[in-house]
């Protein structure tokens, strides 16, 4: 069985470019594994964005960074992601999100982990966990997400459903055309009412105690988690 130690932290994307730098290296070599070069999440000018959020997984002697993703904000200069995704497939989109916008809304994105950490859950389970967790921070009442299909059932556990308005049931071919997305949102980031029950509690926990250390279970071992969710 596997085990590992790693660190989790959030930061604002401006406050850490170096950490960015690493993130976006990290990200692109998992990419490259799968023949995708071209996907939104590639765009380093949320760097300098005020409404981008880094959730970093790394080493726990801080050496190496191991997967991370991203919580964007609606509202700023930038359209979500997902909007830039799928709206030539569906302009839909973009009215969707200015709707959920008026309550406050986001996007979870760009989740990666290395082949290092592979089948320990880190770069699913525990980032997606993360981001739901500290969407209320930002005061975001919903969240969309483009989800692979491995992970849109790891999604619906944290409380996610699948918008089957958008595209095709909720699906799109993307980001090229042998490769499957679905479009999915959490509509109540405070109750989670669609969330399993498991799964709710570990988010309110981490959302009360955001600094923690624990040992999690993922599919193939069980990794010990510093969590460091305060944002600076």
């Amino acid at each position: 069985m596997i085990h590992r130690e790693i660190i989790i932290r959030v930061f604002k994307a401006v406050d850490d470019l170096e950490s960015c730098q690493k993130f976006v290296e990290g990200h692109m070599k998992v990419l490259k594994i799968f023949g995708i070069t071209m996907i939104t999440s590639a765009n380093i000018e949320w760097f300098v964005d005020p409404n981008t959020y880094v959730i970093l997984v790394e080493s726990k002697d801080r050496t190496k960074v191991l997967g991370g993703a991203r919580i964007q904000i609606a509202g700023g200069k930038k359209p979500l992601p997902i909007e830039t995704a799928v709206a030539d497939m569906d302009p839909s989109i973009h009215e969707m999100v200015k709707t959920h916008a008026e309550k406050g809304t986001g996007e979870l994105c760009g989740l990666w982990n290395s082949r290092e950490v592979a089948g320990l859950g880190v770069g699913s389970i525990f980032l997606t966990r993360v981001g739901v967790a500290i969407s209320t921070f930002f005061q975001l009442h919903s969240l969309f997400a483009l989800c692979a299909p491995i992970t849109v059932d790891i999604g619906r556990k944290a409380g996610f459903v699948i918008e089957t308005s958008l595209g095709i049931n909720g699906t799109f071919y993307y980001p090229k055309e042998d490769l499957l997305a679905t479009a999915v949102v959490l509509r109540n980031t405070t109750t989670l009412e669609s969330a399993e029950e498991f799964e709710k509690e570990r988010i309110f926990d981490l959302r009360k105690n955001p600094l923690q250390t624990t040992r999690e279970k993922g599919p193939r071992g069980e990794v010990d988690i510093e969590y460091n969710l305060i944002i600076k």
